[in-house]
């Protein structure tokens, strides 16, 4: 199955004193671009994080929002450096005996001094830190790549749709050859016989500029060739294979390319609209793949 490049997907898992939610939303581009904005704490998970998303994205914009809360309360610990607060008591004396002032530090100061006390992270297990996000990351992607499908399957329903309408103007301007040339001649043999009035041409002149406008106009095997991209693209987008966007994008410039020479050569109004419809519609076309993963 198809998919878009354009998805969301959310995930929120809490296990004991700890809450992950994972918030992912994509869009096209041209390669695979991840961004993730997460706890500092989490940093050293980015590796892992964009290792897992790559075995389920291959293109797209990607922006991964991770919110972390640990409410357990032994997060953080008091550390006391009875080192320092002894230095700064020596300090202390040393400035009294000197100056001749009071010592009037009591332990309520001591313990402002810069580095006395300090708060200070627990080690954490990373290890189970990186199961409870893996589960939110799993969720997320999870949801994630299901509404890229949806959104696929709607894109592959709607490029079916416009390569069937294709198919029905290259079915058209084919149509349309044989009645052009048997326009031409009648216009051909009117002007002849309006210009020689009595004399008659030989049928063998005409038959030779009919010929030769035949030959300038022909658009048989252009028509062939865009024929043969509309059913290969069809048969991609049903193959089910994963990452079509950069093939099916190939095969639409290959039409595009086609439907110009066809124009080009087109010397009637009607092949000549008949063109014009079958470039708009491959437009449309390049148009909704580029949202195909």
């Amino acid at each position: 199955m198809i998919k878009s490049m354009t998805g969301f997907g959310r995930c929120e898992v809490c296990e004991g004193k700890r809450r992950f939610v994972v918030e992912m939303k994509g869009v096209n581009h041209r390669y695979l671009d991840v961004n993730i904005r997460m706890p500092k704490k989490l940093n050293f998970f980015e590796t892992a994080i964009r290792n897992l998303l790559k075995k389920s994205v291959l293109r797209g914009k990607v922006d991964i929002f991770i919110t972390f809360e640990d409410l357990s309360e032994s997060q953080v610990s008091l550390k006391y450096n009875e080192a320092l607060a002894e230095e700064y008591l020596m300090y202390f004396t040393k400035m009294q005996e000197r100056f001749g002032l009071e010592n009037d530090i009591r332990v309520s100061s001591l313990s402002r001094c810069p580095e006395v006390l300090t708060m200070e992270e627990q080690t954490v297990d990373e290890e189970e830190l990186w199961n409870e996000l893996k589960k939110a990351l799993d969720g997320a992607i999870g949801q994630f790549v299901e509404t890229r499908r949806t959104e696929g399957e709607n894109l592959r329903n709607d490029l079916i749709e416009k390569l069937d309408g294709m198919q029905k103007l290259a079915d058209f301007i084919e149509n349309r050859g044989p009645q052009v040339l048997s326009e031409y001649r009648q216009k051909l043999e009117a002007k002849v016989q309006e210009l020689l009035q009595d004399t008659q041409m030989e049928e063998g002149r005409i038959a030779a500029e009919v010929v030769m406008f035949a030959d300038k106009i022909c658009t048989d095997e252009e028509v062939v060739r865009l024929r043969s991209h509309i059913v290969h693209m069809k048969e991609t987008l049903q193959s089910g294979e994963n990452g079509i966007g950069r093939k099916l994008d190939f095969i639409a410039q290959e039409m595009n390319r086609e439907a110009n020479t066809i124009l080009s050569k087109a010397n009637d109004l009607a092949t000549s609209n008949a063109g014009i419809d079958l470039k708009t519609e491959i437009e449309k076309v390049r148009e909704q793949i580029q949202n195909i993963e």
